[in-house]
């Protein structure tokens, strides 16, 4: 017996189940990106909105590329239960929001549809860094050029990615492929009105979850009673801040009552999150590629590792922030990070790791530079990931690099044990990595540099140590 919408009262009492009607409504929100975040996040958001009376919030979840993650989601009715593990205990949900599926590059036109639809309120999206492209683009103007026409209501559309101003980020790609010129009168009008009634927030998204593993899905057995191909494990904690721009004004207030936190001033919020979990993320995430530790609780398990962290938050990234409780926010990180029911792993993180530096680790180096500081955690995190580039651990297991740059990156990494100061210029002159500026800068390249040198002669370990002894 599996999880689907015939066995969900089966289930213990304990657990807590949608009460309801999955079937009575039309979705109100389109997600695009169906991965494992959306749905133990915003989808359990959205659950909570529809479990207090409010039929709007059912979604219709779009998997871009992927008929291997949609389908066993469409086999269990769109329902999936989800481990929420913390300092508190361990707790089962099967969140019921979820209510119809399709995959965007087999079914496109349902998609354009679903965005068409009178019902639908919301776009939403997760499609990772990487997923901004054109063809996104031209799928949501599809979809909401068809409103249009059809004289319907506008919409809001929120990307919830890791992207500084994605709102705004969004709103320009959408635009971009309206041609600039030869409009005609109706891409004119379509124009005023994607300006007028069509609302593009920026927000942030919090919550840490790993991909689905097989001791998921038999907890999630053991718990449920019933087979789940589509569990997931998270953790207590979650936050969503998104802008005070919605094409309904009242939505403002019902997510409010949900625990969203709305506000004006979502930037400072951005930037701590990429800067201080992101950045530490993606630098824990690769010292434990290579140093053979399999998930993150690993890495900041080690005392060394956890004060590296630490200090590379407080020391390097807190001085350039505005959100005014950042030590708050990065002493809880820290405990997050060792949540030990969290399995997840560095080589996830690592994943497009050329997408996500520019935007964690840059502007707190250019930072320190502007303050005459010291940016050493960052050189040596910066080091760590040339090292990376060879593709094997320092117990000499190999690895893969999941990266849409993997090619190029392995290509420069692969001279670093022959021409090792070669290498480091070579990947640090890459601008596309470190922005303009940073390329230039002697001082960056030395110190990153010296510690590529301790990293390739004394592993990874030792440098971290060397270092914290210097920063003492």
């Amino acid at each position: 017996m599996k999880l689907s919408a015939l066995t969900l009262a089966s289930l213990p009492a304990a657990i807590q189940t949608p009460t309801y009607d999955r079937t009575a409504h039309a979705p109100g929100v389109v997600h695009l990106g169906l991965g494992a975040f959306h749905r133990a996040h915003q989808a359990m958001v959205f659950d909570q909105l529809l479990a207090s009376g409010d039929t709007r919030w059912g979604i219709h979840g779009v998997g871009m590329t992927r008929p291997d993650l949609v389908n066993p989601l469409r086999a269990q009715d769109g329902l999936y239960a989800v481990r929420i593990a913390d300092a508190k205990g361990v707790k089962w949900q099967v969140p019921g929001a979820l209510w119809r599926t399709s995959v965007a590059t087999t079914e496109r036109d349902a998609v354009v549809q679903a965005i068409a639809a009178p019902a639908t309120r919301w776009v939403t999206l997760t499609v990772t860094e990487k997923g901004y492209t054109p063809a996104l683009g031209q799928l949501l103007l599809d979809g909401l050029r068809l409103r249009q026409q059809a004289g319907l209501p506008g919409i809001t559309i929120a990307s919830c990615d890791n992207l500084q101003g994605n709102g705004h980020k969004l709103q320009a790609l959408v635009k971009a492929e309206i041609p600039a010129k030869h409009t005609t009168p109706q891409d004119a009008q379509l124009l005023v009105w994607l300006d007028t009634h069509c609302a593009f927030p920026c927000s942030m998204v919090d919550r840490i979850v790993p991909a689905a593993t097989a001791e998921v899905m038999a907890a999630a057995q053991e718990a449920l009673g019933l087979q789940d191909a589509c569990a997931l494990s998270t953790e207590g904690f979650w936050e969503w801040v998104i802008e005070n721009r919605f094409a309904d004004p009242a939505d403002a207030s019902l997510l409010q009552s949900a625990g969203v936190r709305v506000t004006d001033d979502v930037h400072s919020y951005e930037e701590a999150k990429l800067r201080m979990l992101n950045g530490s993320h993606t630098a824990m995430a690769l010292i434990g590629a290579v140093t053979a530790r399999p998930f993150i609780a690993n890495c900041i398990g080690a005392e060394h590792i956890r004060t590296f962290v630490h200090q590379l938050m407080g020391r390097e990234v807190s001085p350039h922030l505005s959100r005014s409780d950042w030590a708050e926010y990065r002493n809880a990180l820290i405990a997050r990070f060792a949540n030990p029911h969290l399995k997840h792993s560095v080589h996830q993180i690592a994943t497009d790791s050329s997408q996500k530096i520019p935007q964690r680790w840059p502007p707190s180096v250019l930072g320190q530079i502007a303050q005459g500081a010291s940016f050493e955690h960052h050189a040596l995190a910066a080091a760590v990931f040339v090292r990376y580039t060879l593709g094997v651990d320092e117990q000499g297991q190999t690895y893969t690099l999941n990266d849409p740059q993997a090619a190029s990156l392995m290509a420069l990494g692969a001279a670093q044990r022959t021409e090792p100061e070669t290498c480091v210029r070579a990947l640090l002159a890459r601008e596309d990595l470190w922005g303009s500026a940073l390329p230039q800068h002697a001082a960056w390249i030395a110190r990153v540099t010296h510690w590529h040198q301790q990293v390739m002669q004394h592993g990874v370990d030792k440098a971290i140590q060397q270092l914290l002894a210097q920063e003492a």
